[in-house]
Order: C-alpha cells, then sequence, then structure tokens
C-alpha cells in the first residue's frame, strides 16, 4: 500500500502552469480578500493615508492634475497647451546624447571638446579636466590623495584605464618604402637586433620608439610611438612548390610586398605626430616603386589599459574565443549542456594556457563573443544556446546577415584580425543595451515557465549592422620580472562601453591620469608627456598647470599665498653650470652679469633614450658613462675598483668642445630621509657634503640655504622668464650648489620604494662619479653617483642616490 501511495503521489504530481491566470486567482478568493479588507480598515479606521510625519519628501516626480501648478520659469507647461509637441528638456536631451553609440567618431560638448565612449560613467565618479581636446579623467574625487590603497590594488588586483584619447595613423604602400619612412621618422629601428628586427616586421610583437621631426636624435622629439605591423598569416604555395606569404589586398611594386602600420600616438602630440608622418610620405613619393598613404584613424579605434598581478585572471574571465560557437553552432542541439561547457573550456584553454609566458610586446588578435551574453561559466545566454526566437523571424534573419562571418582559427584559437585592420571601412556595432536585456528578460521568464511560449510576437528595431563578437588584439607589456604585466586592448570604438562595464562588474578598479602617474612612477617607466622635457606638449601641459597654479593664488589673500616658483622647471640654468665648467677648464673667466643671462630656449640639449645615442655622444668624448649594450662588460665594476685611479688626474672630462647638452634619465632615491616633489632641483654635491650626511655622528647637521635667499634663487624678470641667481655674499654663496638637472615625477606616497624620476646632464653626472670615486676609498665607491636634491618651497638639501637608466635598461622608450 505504500508503494501504491507513492506512485499515486508522484502521477498527481505535476509541472507548474506555464501560464499563471491573475483575475481566476482573485476571483477564486473574492471572500478572503474581502475579510482582510475589513480587518485593515477596521484597524485604520479607513483611514489609508500615510501618516504626515513618515511621508517620504519625494513628491516632487508627482504628475497628478492637484501638483500640476503654473510655474514662472517652466516654458514647458505653457506649450503643452499648444498643438505643437511639446519641447524636451536639456536633462533629457544630453541623457538621449550620451548614451547613444555611434559606430566611429566621438561626442562633442558645445565648445566642441570630444567625449570618450565612457564618459558618462566616469563623469559621475570622477574629477572630469579639459585636455588635449577631450574630456579625460583627472582622478577621483578629493585633495588627489589614495596612492597607498592604490598601491595596494596594483599588487592585489587589477587596475583598468580608458585611453581612448590616443590616436592611430595608418601607413600604407611598398614594404621598402614604408621601412625606409619609419627609419627617418624614428629614433631606433634598426638598433633591434635582427631577431627582434624580424618579429616586428612579421607583425608578431610591436615596437616602441620616440618619433622626431627630422630623424635627427639630437632634434627635439615630438612623442613617444608604438606602432605595430599588419601581419602576413596567409600562405600560398607556387608553380614550384615554394611558399609565398600573401597579404590581404595584395599589391605588388616591383617585388616589394603592400603592407599596413599603425603608428599609436598620445593625443597631446597627435596633430604634430600626424603632420610629420604625413610630410615624411610625401618626402618619399615616387611613382616607380608605389605610393606611401597616411590616413589618421582617430574615432574608429578603442584603447584600454590592464596594470596589475590579477590583469591576466580578468582576461581569462571575460574573453571568450568565438571558435566553438562558429563551428558548432547548428549542433548546440544535440549535445548537452555539460559537453557544451568542456568544448568552451578546451577552447579557452588554446588561447590562456600559456599566454601569461609569451614573450614580452607580443600582439594577439582574436574574436571573441559578446561579453554580456556570457556567464561565469563561459555558457551563452543568447539566442544561440537554446530555441527561443526573441526577435522575430524576419529580424533574426536579417541580423544573421549582418553578422559577419566568423573565420576559422588557426591552431592555438587565434583568430584572423582582417575585421578589426579594416577599421576605416566600418564595423559591426554591439547590439543595443535595450535589446540585450529583452533576451535576458525573457530567458528567465522561459526558465521559470513564465509568459508565452514564444516570442515571435515581440519584435526589436534595428537601424545599421549589429554583430555579437568583437576581433581585438590584446597586446603584452613588461620586461623583468619584477615589473608589472601590462595588457593592452584594442577595439572598435564602439565596443569600449561594453567591454569597459564587463571589466567594472568583474572587479577591475578604474583609474584616471593621477593615478596613471603614480603607477608610471613606481614601475619606473617614464609618463608622457611629463618625463620629456624636450617635446613640445611637455611645455603645453607645463604652461596650463602654471596658469591653473597662479589662479588658485590669486584666490587668497596676498599674505597667505605660497612661494611661485618657475613652472616649468628653468632649464636654461643648466647650460649656466654647463658653461660655468667649460670656462673654469679653458682658464677663460667670464662675468657675473654673463652667466645670469637666460636664453629663449625652452630645452637647450638632446635627450639620450637608447643606449646607441648615448655611445654615439660618448664616441666624441671621455665620460664614465656605461650605457648597458647587448655585449656589455664588467668595464664599470672594473674602472670603480681600481685603486690606481686615485693617481690619475687625467680621467676628469674636458669639456671646452662639447657642442650639445646631452640629458638622460636618472632615478633618484633618498639616501636616508626626504620626499622629492615635482620640479625639485637637483644640484651638485661638494665632496665635504658627502662626508656630512655618511658619517653617524653628524645626523643633525643639515645643509641649507639661507631662508632670505629662498625667494631670490630663482627670479622672475618682466618679461616672464626665469633666471638663476647667483649669490654674491660670501655666507650665502657656501651654501650654494649649481643645479644640474630637474624631477619630472616626484614620490608617490605609500611606495615601499619611493623613487622620483628626473633629467640632468651626462657631462655633469660624470664629473662627480668621478669626482665622488676619487674622493672615497675603493669600498665605499658606489655605482650611483650621489646628488643633492631641494624642493622649490624648501630651503633644506636632501642627499640622494642616482640611478642612471640607460645603465639598467637598453632602451628607455617605454612608456605610460
Amino acid at each position: 500500500m505504500v508503494t501504491d501511495g507513492s506512485k499515486n503521489k508522484t502521477k498527481l504530481s505535476a509541472a507548474p502552469p506555464h501560464e499563471l491566470n491573475v483575475r481566476r486567482f482573485a476571483e477564486s478568493r473574492a471572500s478572503e480578500l474581502e475579510s482582510l479588507h475589513n480587518i485593515v480598515a477596521a484597524r485604520l479606521d479607513n483611514d489609508f493615508r500615510c501618516p504626515r510625519n513618515k511621508r517620504k519628501r519625494t513628491t516632487g516626480h508627482d504628475n497628478r492634475g492637484s501638483k500640476k501648478k503654473f510655474r514662472k520659469g517652466d516654458k514647458s507647461h505653457r506649450d503643452s497647451s499648444t498643438k505643437g509637441e511639446r519641447k524636451i528638456s536639456r536633462r533629457v536631451r544630453r541623457s538621449i546624447e550620451l548614451k547613444k553609440n555611434l559606430p566611429s567618431g566621438f561626442g562633442n560638448s558645445g565648445d566642441g571638446t570630444k567625449r570618450l565612449r565612457t564618459h558618462l560613467w566616469h563623469a559621475k565618479r570622477f574629477t572630469m579636466t579639459k585636455l588635449w581636446g577631450f574630456h579625460i579623467p583627472l582622478g577621483l574625487h578629493g585633495r588627489g590623495r589614495g596612492s597607498r590603497a592604490l598601491l595596494k590594488k596594483l599588487k592585489s588586483g587589477v587596475l583598468v584605464h580608458d585611453a581612448s584619447y590616443c590616436g592611430t595613423v595608418q601607413l600604407e604602400g611598398p614594404q621598402d618604402k614604408l621601412v625606409s619612412i619609419l627609419s627617418f621618422v624614428l629614433v631606433h629601428p634598426q638598433s633591434h637586433c635582427e631577431a627582434i628586427s624580424r618579429d616586428i616586421l612579421a607583425g608578431n610583437i610591436f615596437g616602441s620608439a620616440v618619433l622626431h621631426s627630422a630623424g635627427n636624435p639630437c632634434c627635439p622629439s615630438i612623442a613617444p610611438v608604438t606602432y605595430m605591423w599588419r601581419p602576413l598569416r596567409r600562405t600560398n604555395t607556387d608553380t614550384d612548390g615554394h611558399v609565398v606569404h600573401v597579404s590581404n589586398d595584395q599589391q605588388n611594386f616591383e617585388g616589394s610586398t603592400f603592407r599596413q602600420l599603425w603608428v599609436w600616438i598620445h593625443a597631446a602630440a597627435f596633430g604634430e605626430a600626424y603632420e610629420t608622418l604625413r610630410r615624411a610620405c610625401e618626402m618619399e613619393m615616387d611613382t616607380s616603386s608605389g605610393v606611401a598613404q597616411c590616413i589618421s584613424l582617430e574615432g574608429q579605434l578603442g584603447k584600454l589599459e590592464l596594470v596589475g598581478s590579477k590583469a591576466f585572471e580578468l582576461l581569462q574571465k571575460t574573453l571568450f574565443p568565438v571558435r566553438c560557437v562558429s563551428e558548432n553552432y547548428w549542433h548546440l542541439k544535440k549535445c548537452s549542456a555539460d559537453e557544451h561547457d568542456d568544448h568552451m573550456e578546451q577552447e579557452k584553454r588554446c588561447i590562456f594556457n600559456n599566454f601569461d609566458q609569451i614573450s614580452s610586446s607580443a600582439v594577439i588578435p582574436v574574436t571573441v563573443m559578446d561579453p554580456r551574453t556570457s556567464t561565469k561559466k563561459g555558457d551563452f545566454s543568447a539566442s544561440e544556446r537554446n530555441s527561443l526566437n526573441l526577435l522575430g523571424s524576419e529580424e533574426s534573419e536579417t541580423i544573421e546577415q549582418t553578422i559577419p562571418s566568423l573565420p576559422k582559427l588557426e591552431t592555438e584559437g587565434v583568430a584572423d584580425d582582417s575585421d578589426l585592420w579594416d577599421a576605416s571601412k566600418g564595423l559591426c556595432s554591439p547590439l543595443e543595451e535595450s535589446v540585450v536585456n529583452l533576451e535576458k528578460n525573457h530567458q528567465r521568464k522561459d526558465f521559470i515557465r513564465l509568459g508565452p511560449k514564444t516570442s515571435g510576437t515581440q519584435h526589436a528595431s534595428f537601424d545599421g549592422k549589429f554583430s555579437r563578437s568583437c576581433p581585438i588584439f590584446v597586446l603584452k607589456n613588461g620586461d623583468h620580472e619584477d615589473s608589472v604585466i601590462r595588457y593592452s586592448l584594442i577595439l572598435p570604438l564602439s565596443w569600449v562601453k561594453v567591454f569597459w562595464l564587463n571589466f567594472i562588474s568583474n572587479g577591475a578598479h578604474a583609474i584616471g591620469l593621477r593615478e596613471l602617474r603614480w603607477i608610471a612612477c613606481e614601475i619606473g617607466l617614464p609618463y608622457f608627456p611629463s618625463d620629456f622635457p624636450d617635446s613640445n606638449a611637455y611645455f603645453h601641459t607645463m604652461t596650463m598647470e602654471a596658469a591653473v597654479s597662479n589662479q588658485e593664488a590669486e584666490l587668497r589673500p596676498p599674505s597667505k599665498r605660497p612661494l611661485e616658483v618657475p613652472i616649468p622647471p628653468p632649464w636654461n640654468c643648466v647650460s649656466l653650470n654647463f658653461e660655468k665648467l667649460s670656462n673654469k677648464n679653458s682658464g677663460s673667466e667670464k662675468s657675473e652679469t654673463k652667466l645670469l643671462e637666460c636664453l629663449d630656449v625652452q630645452f637647450e640639449g638632446f635627450v639620450a633614450r637608447t643606449s646607441l645615442m648615448l655611445n654615439n655622444f660618448l664616441n666624441t668624448t671621455h665620460l664614465v658613462l656605461f650605457p648597458r649594450t647587448p655585449d656589455q662588460n664588467n668595464s664599470m665594476y672594473k674602472l670603480m675598483k681600481d685603486e690606481e685611479l686615485l693617481k690619475q688626474d687625467t680621467i676628469i672630462p674636458d669639456v671646452k668642445n662639447y657642442k650639445a647638452q646631452c640629458f638622460v634619465r636618472v632615478l633618484l632615491r633618498a639616501y636616508k630621509e626626504g620626499v622629492f616633489e615635482q620640479g625639485a632641483v637637483v644640484c651638485a654635491p661638494h665632496v665635504s657634503d658627502l662626508k656630512l650626511w655618511t658619517r653617524s655622528e653628524s645626523v643633525d647637521k643639515q645643509l641649507q640655504i639661507p631662508e632670505s635667499s629662498l625667494q631670490s634663487y630663482f627670479l622672475k624678470v618682466p618679461s616672464g622668464k626665469w633666471e638663476l641667481q647667483i649669490p654674491e655674499d660670501p655666507a650665502v654663496q657656501e651654501s650654494f650648489r649649481w643645479p644640474i638637472g630637474f624631477v619630472t615625477t616626484g614620490f608617490v606616497r605609500g611606495s615601499k620604494k619611493a623613487t622620483a624620476g628626473a633629467f640632468c646632464e651626462a657631462t655633469l653626472l660624470s664629473k662627480l662619479r668621478m669626482e665622488q670615486w676619487k674622493a672615497l676609498p675603493v669600498r665605499q665607491r658606489r655605482k650611483e653617483i650621489y646628488v643633492l636634491v631641494r624642493n622649490m618651497r624648501s630651503t633644506a638639501y636632501r642627499l640622494a642616490l642616482a640611478t642612471i637608466a640607460l645603465e639598467q635598461v637598453e632602451e628607455d622608450v617605454k612608456f605610460m
């Protein structure tokens, strides 16, 4: 009997009804509802209004007739009586405008300033600023603090930055022409070794260089750039059995293959760099061997920067290759869900299994699915997975026709990158957010068996072409084992917001320009344009900072205004020290008034950013500098431990014949204590100053300049220039130290390895190193150089150790 009862129960239990009629339910329970209503009415005395003291003050949205009162400034109420349409408010019009997702191009504000695709998200959470023609997020609201928490997230999380303000220039033409153009305008495409040059030319990795106007390293630089070639992927076999590489849209010019090249440029120097590249293409025009063209792709491609220890894990969580969906689209109904999940994970491993072990500067093209239509397990929730046809038959056929045919992936699961390289011809935009939400909503209803069995009656309107997949490029950055690995995602501009929201929802922390500069200083990379003082973008940015600083100072009373300091730093005063050393060696003397003259040149000299440039400068000199080269030997350590060095007097460099000043980037670390700010002056110490700090019993003694000479160290002349004042008082001259450079990137608060970036003159650094090696015993000699650093508004000098960047790395062209 028990078994029969259990069987009867199983027969009676049935699935819940597909539809629930609320009206029949209410009619059958009418008596119960009436009794409940009577009980509640008796308790409330038939007064169902909320007590006045418990009402929320949110009735401004109430549109009832009693609330429709005439307002003096409400013109929309007056227009409602007319026959014409009611004017839409500015708030609604602005909301509609900001939510648009055009296939290409940036949105513009009233004054012509461009908006990023993530502008609405950033404007609600960040302090926005107008820079380089864009509304760019400066940082989180506040006084610019929070660096300690940011560095913790850098080590244990992932940071994301929208760098879509960087522009792209496409060069296309014969390969030999493009190589000639790069060798003319870039500093070092020829300084790479043969293997690296071959990989860059094949499109496997990207290259970094500094763009110059005339190709001369001694000329002022324009901006650091990142360039990448379109790879030759397809291979054909000719009649002789040889393998011939063929690129897309192949054209041959007397044996030279038609190639395409992308050059990524920062927005601060995009206009100047584009004109330089266009002029270089015009100079290389030759009808016999083809013509190279320069095309601007501004507003077509976007760029997202991922930084942090969990960046690779975020990519694994959010990027889903399209191969398994494209090949097994019609077989999803036949296989089970578990088999489909296993297949998805297997395909993901093909791409991301050894992705973190690939070499630096690698370029990985891959086509991924729309991240909004996938779950955490990688199972897609769009119409590919189930038989639910949310769109009508006509609309679904239209979308299937507009979706580009997904190419078959090669081994390792890497997709063909032809779509993204043809961005100028137009790419499919992602589905609208409302359509994706509608699909998810109907899928949830179908899962819990609510609503109609088919939703084919509900149609959605589509204007234009839409796709459920997106071609992207994943670029890997990072050289050393101790450096933070960074990834850059290049994707169509219309897809930036889709991936941005997905990254944020998966735990990424958004950052602005201020936080990006902190990360660059923590990693030890130069930050553009602050760490490129020889470029026009640097002086334009510094001029804007000076205007903002002066405006904030004018808002305060004169008694509480801070000390006015030169912005940008007076780089010409380093040339005065250079002239003083040259005149001292030559035996001639100049008057102090001659030394006080300041030149009109913004930045005199050039910056050596590669070992090749510094070696070329050292070939005509005898400086004690050791740039890192592939065949580097330990000559610096041998010379540093040479006991006979104390007896030599001819090694001190003679600078009387030097025609140009060479600046190098150095990393400053405080010897014992001190915080170095941006704009601090780097000075040359005396030998007696080193003994003052190295002795433990003289810690309390500090080298300071008088308070009275703080304001007169740099004096502003009526023309607006800043001049270095040489003190005439012998007591003040004892504390005066000649400047050799300036700090461009200050310390990051909360960093355990606090370092500052500065640029110093190479000749003066070599002289300091030689003097210190001769003055110190062999055991106390160091490869670092002792320098003094003084903040502009401080009177105290701080001892620091300066490390030349080119003695640690071969090239100093990578930037953030």
